[in-house]
């Protein structure tokens, strides 16, 4: 179990009190810091800039950039938090730290008249992200789901549906027979699992602290074996990450990678004819004729509850993740919507040709569990499926109850 202990809280408390606050006593906008995921096109930071400037005054956003690595991010702010920093006026947050972050009494709910107004514009797999025990306590700003992208050059007629498909399809091929997905010890590992066990029918929990067991855990953990045991698997598997896949799709080592649409403005540097060798097809199902259900990942935009302005950074959350604003980052950084309106813009769709396939995904897709112990939850999963291949069947469901109900009984503290 991990604990913020109070003498670790007094001193961080210390240090950080010139950067507390943003209450203008002086006149002139009041001044908000956004302390976010330092997004690699620059799109977040465009947006606070964006809005400085949109706001007529009301209000200034300063650009506090996080680490790219999601757990120094989460680490970075739960320290802050747990010291009551108010100088957290706004702040991203991964949208598996929702629930930990509204049970710790850290990011401020947001007022019924708001929620209802992004309820109504977003879409409803990243609005479900966002939400604890039924109450908003963030703003979708991006999603994110996983498609089968595959080299048209190389992958002969209709790619596979499923992953038995999948897998038995890319063993036989000649040249680049390999699939490029995230098998190293981290969250990607759990992404790939949890999206397994709801495409086969199941849940990893049926509540905030109770594991939900069953064929499907199995079924799922038996596909990770089967890739991992076969010839399709990357050599490098259990220590692959996201870029780790991409680059190997880009080298030509792979006809298949699961993975996320950052992929695709990525392949036009490698060359314009490289990029139109890129097809892409649903997240692969575990049954045939089952639909699947696809990762749902992205950012959500809370504001913090010990803020001295809450009212000037709802509307500037609101404003940070407007449509023009998404549409900058889809376009950019290939960061899907999450207000279903943009999905209907033309020049939205020249840029993202896949973008029908992304809105039914995201709407669709396997929302990970809810539960404020979730990073310990997370490490458990992560932790037993690794290496990949290591265990499978009965003996990985047995183990992986054993180690998520310990998981449960954690308070999900730094």
């Amino acid at each position: 179990m991990r604990w913020v202990t109070a003498g670790a809280i007094a001193a961080y408390a210390a240090l950080v009190l010139a950067a507390c606050g943003g209450d203008q006593s002086a006149g002139g906008p009041v001044k908000l810091q956004f302390w976010a995921y330092n997004e690699p096109s620059g799109s977040f930071r465009s947006a606070a800039e964006s809005c400085t400037k949109d706001s007529g005054g009301r209000y200034e956003i300063s650009f506090q950039p996080l680490a790219n690595d999601a757990d120094t991010q989460r680490q970075s702010l739960v320290r802050r938090l747990a010291a009551e920093d108010s100088s957290i006026d706004i702040m991203s947050m991964d949208v598996v730290w929702t629930a930990e972050f509204a049970e710790a009494g850290w990011a401020a709910q947001w007022p019924d008249d708001l929620a209802r107004q992004i309820k109504d514009e977003s879409l409803a797999g990243p609005y479900e992200t966002a939400t604890y025990q039924d109450k908003l306590y963030a703003a979708p700003a991006n999603s994110n789901t996983q498609l089968l992208w595959y080299r048209k050059s190389l992958v002969q007629g209709e790619p596979p549906e499923t992953w038995d498909e999948l897998i038995d399809t890319a063993a036989k091929m000649d040249k680049a027979g390999r699939i490029e997905i995230q098998g190293a010890a981290y969250e990607g590992m759990t992404v790939w699992f949890n999206s397994l066990v709801e495409s086969a029918g199941g849940k990893i929990l049926k509540g905030p602290q109770e594991a939900d067991p069953g064929p499907s855990w199995t079924r799922a953990a038996n596909i990770i074996a089967k890739l991992a045991n076969s010839q399709a698997a990357d050599p490098s598997l259990s220590s692959q990450k996201e870029d780790q896949n991409r680059i190997a799709f880009e080298a030509g080592d792979a006809a298949f990678q699961v993975n996320y649409p950052f992929i695709y403005p990525s392949a036009a540097d490698v060359s314009e004819k490289f990029q139109n060798d890129i097809g892409w097809a649903p997240y692969p199902a575990v049954e045939k004729g089952k639909p699947s259900k696809a990762p749902i990942g992205g950012f959500n935009f809370g504001v913090g509850a010990f803020s001295k302005n809450k009212d000037e950074a709802f509307a500037a959350t609101q404003c940070l993740r407007n449509e023009k604003n998404q549409k900058v980052a889809a376009a950019e950084g290939g960061l899907p919507p999450t207000i279903a309106k943009v999905y209907e813009d033309e020049t939205f769709r020249e840029d993202y040709p896949f973008a029908d396939l992304i809105r039914k995904q995201i709407e669709n897709g396997a929302v990970r569990p809810q539960t404020p112990a979730y990073a310990d939850l997370s490490l458990a999963v992560a932790t037993t499926l690794s290496p990949p291949g290591r265990i499978e069947g009965e003996e990985a469901r047995e183990e992986l109850e054993d180690k998520i109900e310990k998981a449960l009984k954690s308070e999900g503290l730094l």
